[in-house]
């Protein structure tokens, strides 16, 4: 089965001109200059479009590419975030074939958390638990807007009916996430506070929205 890129990559192909729908004979031909040539090339955008939606569809319908693409929405979205204090593309997303939820949420929580050292070293002289919290705060925020969007997009393709196994696996991966997320901030504050973290309730013992 072709994973999303390669889709992408296929419909990115511009579409032979005789195998568009052709003009009646009859019908005068269209007056030369650019409203001319933009027709053609809408033409293949929408047919290009078509093609990608179906194959995607049919994909995801098998239950291969659903939390790969929420694994790319949350790693974009996080990468957008960071950007202001670290440039773009701080995250390097890697490719995996093992999109299971807890393969998939493991690798979301991993990377994003990797980048910790790095935030804390900009922000040294800060109060040590509001740059964890904070960081936290970020990283989680771009994770539920990466959930968010890969979500609509399965939705409109009709993937996220109640019950369905691939809504079952993306809302196991947004737990697992969430769960991991907790387990890196308690860990955190844990070592601010000589090992442990009185008090500390979990940020996000939630289900997915």
């Amino acid at each position: 089965m072709a994973t999303l890129s390669a889709l992408g990559a296929a419909a990115a192909q511009p579409v032979p001109a005789n195998r568009l729908p052709s003009a009646a004979s009859d019908t005068p031909p269209a007056a030369a200059g650019p409203a001319a040539d933009a027709a053609p090339r809408d033409q293949r955008a929408r047919l290009n479009a078509q093609i990608l939606q179906a194959s995607l569809e049919v994909s995801l319908k098998a239950g291969d590419d659903a939390t790969a693409l929420l694994y790319r929405s949350a790693i974009d979205r996080i990468n957008e975030l960071l950007a202001p204090e670290f440039g773009p593309g701080a995250l390097q997303a890697a490719s995996a074939q093992d999109h299971s939820p807890a393969a998939t949420a493991g690798r979301i929580v991993a990377l994003s958390t990797a980048f910790f050292d790095r935030y804390a070293a900009q922000h040294a002289g800060e109060d040590p638990e509001a740059v964890v919290r904070n960081f936290m705060k970020l990283i989680r925020s771009g994770f539920e807007q990466g959930y968010g969007e890969a979500r609509d997009i399965l939705s409109g393709l009709g993937v996220m009916d109640e019950g369905s196994a691939i809504a079952e696996g993306v809302q196991q991966t947004y737990a697992l996430v969430q769960q991991g997320y907790d387990d890196f901030l308690a860990s955190r504050l844990a070592a601010l506070n000589g090992g442990t973290a009185a008090g500390e309730a979990p940020d996000a013992a939630r289900s997915a929205p």
